[in-house]
């Protein structure tokens, strides 16, 4: 075996093995959804019996509300912001790209700056605002920001987007112009066609990061009426009594298939966004 197959088989057999030690915990966590609370230190990876139960008994767990209020209310929320924030996000950028106006080099320049200012920084602030305006127990912190092209992740929607429509020739813009087309017609019936592979992308990153946003969605909805899935798992948490672990585990597994589902979904649109935003950029 000569020194570069030594090096190649040495290679693959420290990925394999840092494969394993990744993929484990996931491994763990599917089976322990099947298992038993008398399973749970065992240190056998799969149950001896498994429990479908676990997935029944867990869905109906929680007093007055099954697991389908919770997806409906997390449906509600995150495609209203996913909505509001690909329409004003692309708006943002079309008129970044696009168009001329005072202090457009500054303007920019703070919209950089935003995408390194930790969100922990505008938390408190924003909740005195939205408790000032008796928002706070409902979905308007989350709807209002994106329809501002704000809330999680607005700075690099807009910057990505702008990259993409950069791109894009020009001489659409003017032949539009000639035959009497507005700035806000050029934007809805020429550029956002042409983006949608920049706007599946934007789409993913904003069902993704909202989908798993728990610290958000406990710091504004408080009505367990309004609870999403994420909120709700903590629902089995009971000082009083002992906590079905193999239920709790088997609803956060569901609670990650909409994503996963999203993902693979639209996972060719998702690359074409990212490649074409870089090469064009």
């Amino acid at each position: 075996m000569t020194i570069m197959q030594r090096r190649t088989l040495g290679s693959h057999i420290f990925l394999v093995v840092f494969s394993i030690l990744m993929v484990y915990p996931i491994l763990w966590w599917v089976g322990a959804a099947f298992k038993s609370n008398d399973e749970m230190s065992s240190p056998n990876l799969f149950p001896k019996d498994w429990l479908w139960s676990n997935f029944t008994d867990g869905w109906v767990a929680l007093p007055k509300y099954t697991f389908t209020h919770f997806y409906i209310n997390t449906f509600e929320l995150i495609l209203g912001v996913l909505i509001t924030s690909v329409l004003s996000c692309s708006l943002v950028a079309f008129g970044f790209a696009r168009l001329d106006f005072p202090l457009k080099n500054v303007w920019f320049s703070i919209l950089m700056v935003t995408l390194m200012l930790p969100s922990q920084v505008t938390m408190v602030p924003q909740y005195i605002m939205f408790n000032t305006f008796g928002w706070v127990n409902t979905y308007l912190p989350f709807y209002v920001p994106h329809a501002l092209a704000g809330g999680i992740g607005g700075p690099f929607f807009i910057f990505l987007l702008i990259q993409f429509i950069r791109g894009l020739p020009k001489d659409l813009d003017e032949s539009a112009k000639i035959d009497g087309c507005s700035w806000f017609g050029i934007y809805w019936r020429i550029i956002l066609p042409l983006t949608k592979p920049a706007l599946v992308t934007v789409a993913i990153y904003c069902f993704l990061w909202n989908w798993d946003d728990f610290f958000g969605h406990l710091l504004y909805i408080n009505s367990v009426d309004k609870y999403t899935v994420g909120l709700a798992l903590k629902l089995f948490v009971d000082s009083q009594s002992a906590l079905p672990w193999g239920q709790l585990l088997a609803m956060s597994l569901l609670s990650i298939i909409p994503s996963l589902i999203i993902f693979f979904m639209a996972q060719r649109h998702f690359v074409d966004g990212i490649a074409s935003g870089a090469v064009k950029g």
